[in-house]
């Protein structure tokens, strides 16, 4: 296991910035996802990790060792892409070998380390097919199993789901968090999927215009987003315009369209003066719908359109000319219960205060 230590790093193709002065710190044996809108720079900053390309500023290092200027095939990461890349005309255990045959291993080690590595992936019956004869699923384990066999010091991976179904895609998320941790490895995994980032990641930074925005648990930046552009990326939200009436200890509360919000301050070391515009940012899911107004942060209104999803109901939830998103789980506010005013609650802690 090693550390990954990002300075001051730039990267620039032609008159566009791609990353701009980015500092980041990943921890030994973390898997880490770099997460953002298409553009965002994830993938550059994954290729320069990998040596594909180098930086004009900055430095990069595994560990103690700089390797900002360092070759690719001296730096020991394994890398997937989202294509897997693998050479047809092979089969299965020959492109897991092909990595090892670069490096000159002895031929008894290279047999013994491709069935070890085809084995922890479940593709050991599959060592003599070539990729043709797989299913896409089997074709993302092959991939991953020829950028562990070399024993990668970290592995590098872009967008490694994104050719598979929903169906293999939830299967493969958590079998490659499971491969990750059970041969130790620093992790740097870039993904656009929120769902794929907020299930398997221990951490991850959230990426804008080539710089990081939020950097956090799933758990911290789903619930506590620092800013306005980390709570749209990162899952459905309702948005209010409003301004601070106070705010003390991280705490505050905000004056809107639809009422007075008290919530959490985004930005906890913020120290916004009264009257400064905010945004509060509520997730569907966080409202309770009842016919009794609770004690505070309430909308009084009626359902509008609303979406059945057997387990769970989407709501257009109308309070005058505002109109919010609401979830509710085992859904009861449907059919004839749904008529007549209603109130939609939300408790303090699920709502989040943004200066930015």
């Amino acid at each position: 296991m090693i550390s990954i230590r990002i300075q001051k790093l730039t990267k620039r193709f032609g008159a566009s910035t791609a990353i701009s002065a980015l500092d980041l710190e990943i921890n030994p044996g973390e898997l880490f996802f770099l997460l953002g809108a298409s553009g965002c720079g994830k993938t550059t900053l994954l290729r320069c990790l990998a040596g594909f390309y180098h930086p004009e500023e900055g430095s990069i290092y595994f560990g103690s060792q700089d390797v900002t200027q360092l070759a690719p095939h001296l730096r020991n990461t394994g890398m997937m892409f989202q294509s897997y890349a693998l050479w047809p005309h092979m089969t299965v255990a020959e492109n897991v070998a092909f990595g090892l045959q670069e490096r000159r291993v002895p031929k008894p080690e290279i047999r013994r380390r491709v069935a070890e590595t085809l084995e922890s992936v479940h593709m050991g019956p599959y060592a003599d097919r070539r990729p043709a004869q797989l299913s896409g699923g089997q074709q993302q384990r092959v991939a991953l199993a020829r950028a562990l066999v070399i024993r990668p010091s970290c592995l590098l991976l872009d967008e490694p789901l994104s050719n598979l179904d929903a169906k293999l895609r939830l299967e493969m998320r958590g079998e490659i968090r499971r491969v990750c941790k059970d041969f130790n490895l620093t992790t740097v995994y870039v993904t656009h999927d929120q769902k794929e980032a907020l299930s398997i990641s221990d951490r991850m930074a959230i990426l804008e215009a080539g710089r990081i925005l939020q950097v956090g648990t799933p758990r911290e930046i789903y619930r506590r987003p620092c800013s306005r552009s980390v709570a749209h990326f990162i899952g459905e939200t309702n948005f209010i315009d409003g301004r601070l009436l106070g705010s003390e200890n991280g705490r505050a509360v905000a004056e809107t369209s639809a009422g007075k919000f008290e919530g959490i301050l985004g930005d906890p070391g913020a120290r916004p003066a009264p009257g400064t515009p905010v945004t509060v940012a509520i997730h569907p899911e966080c409202w309770t719908l009842s016919r009794e107004a609770p004690a505070g942060n309430c909308v009084r209104g009626r359902i509008g359109d609303s979406i059945y999803l057997g387990e769970l109901a989407q709501y257009e939830f109308v309070a005058g000319q505002a109109r919010f998103k609401v979830f509710e789980l085992n859904p009861r506010f449907l059919g004839p219960s749904a008529g007549g005013e209603l109130y939609a609650g939300v408790d303090p802690e699920d709502v989040v205060i943004l200066t930015g």
